[in-house]
């Protein structure tokens, strides 16, 4: 069984190891495999951040 590191196939929609689809189709890598699970929410929880933070630097 694979130790990692994980990544996030958006290919597949699937967590992979190193020997997964090629890199252009995934995230990571990641730590553990539950992070690698949560990839996808771990991406709009930073985009809604940033988005959060441009709207601020405009209204100044």
């Amino acid at each position: 069984m694979s130790t990692g590191p994980w990544f996030f196939c958006l290919k597949h929609h699937a967590v992979e190891d190193r020997d997964g689809c090629a890199e252009r189709h995934r995230l990571g890598p990641y730590g553990t495999r539950e992070e690698a699970e949560h990839a996808l929410a771990s991406v709009a929880e930073r985009n809604e951040q940033l988005d959060e933070e441009d709207r601020a630097w405009e209204e100044r």
